[in-house]
């Protein structure tokens, strides 16, 4: 699982119409990102349906959930909504899938389902990669994974894996996450991604907002989760990183596609 190529991508942030969204997937290309990933729900809207419309107006640019909840939908309606993305970008589309974070109970209340137990939770997002990886042509599979159990079943089973871990995670509680992941996957040829909170040494207030920690302090703590320091400080920390864990797919929220793309510029191919 080491020394695959990077790649990169960026996780959309708050969508204010169909003219934002399509100029931000066309930048997105025109960055050099690889991916353009959506959260579930992506600002109330449904993803599938939005990263159609950014597949419809790039070339190259590979789109994708980050992730979607596996409740929200019947496993038969998922399969044919990620099928027919497939099939309409010539293979561009990629469906990362995950339990949910807590808070997806509340729109799982709205759709009249069940949010259920982590162990529910996990049984029934089993049983739905069985139903996806039966079709013979179906899309790359990510899963988003972080206890124990998950991330099992991430190696056995996902094409590409995104690590789950907390945003003061430091490398030594990375690698034992990664470590989990590669033991399962065995000689199985599985991409290993992590998403980035922030790059460079601006503030980043949204972090404040919601986490309560500025990025000076995580990057004192030594998380994973930011890279400080220059363009080329943070391309050497991600080779490094891709050497020691294996990690090559990195994304990050789509208010740092600026300062990133300095990133991906140097590492571009490599």
């Amino acid at each position: 699982m080491t020394g695959k190529p990077f790649r990169f991508g960026l996780v959309a942030g708050q969508v204010n119409g169909l003219d934002d969204w399509t100029r931000l997937a066309r930048k997105t290309e025109a960055h050099g990102f690889d991916t353009l990933v959506s959260p579930d729900p992506l600002g109330g809207l449904d993803p599938f349906t939005a990263l159609s419309a950014a597949a419809a107006v790039t070339t190259d640019l590979h789109v994708g959930t980050f992730v979607a909840v596996d409740k929200f939908r019947d496993r038969r309606l998922l399969a044919w909504q990620a099928d027919s993305l497939h099939r309409l970008t010539g293979g561009r589309f990629e469906l990362g899938l995950g339990t949910g974070r807590p808070d997806a109970g509340r729109h799982l209340e709205r759709l009249g389902v069940e949010f259920g137990t982590p162990g529910e939770r996990l049984d029934h997002i089993a049983d739905t990669v069985r139903h996806l990886k039966a079709r013979p042509d179906r899309p790359k599979l990510l899963l988003a994974a972080g206890g124990p159990r998950m991330l099992a079943l991430a190696g056995r089973e996902a094409d590409i894996v995104t690590v789950a871990w907390s945003p003061r995670a430091t490398e030594d509680e990375a690698r034992d996450l990664v470590g989990t992941v590669r033991e399962t996957a065995g000689d199985r040829d599985v991409e290993l991604a992590m998403n980035l909170l922030a790059v460079g040494d601006e503030p980043a207030p949204w972090l404040e907002r919601y986490l309560g920690t500025t990025v000076h302090e995580l990057a004192a703590h030594g998380s994973v989760s930011v890279l400080p320091g220059t363009p080329r400080q943070a391309a050497d920390t991600l080779l490094r990183r891709r050497d020691e864990l294996g990690i090559s797919y990195v994304t990050i929220n789509s208010g740092h596609a600026d300062q990133f793309a300095r990133v991906v510029e140097l590492l571009k191919d490599r």
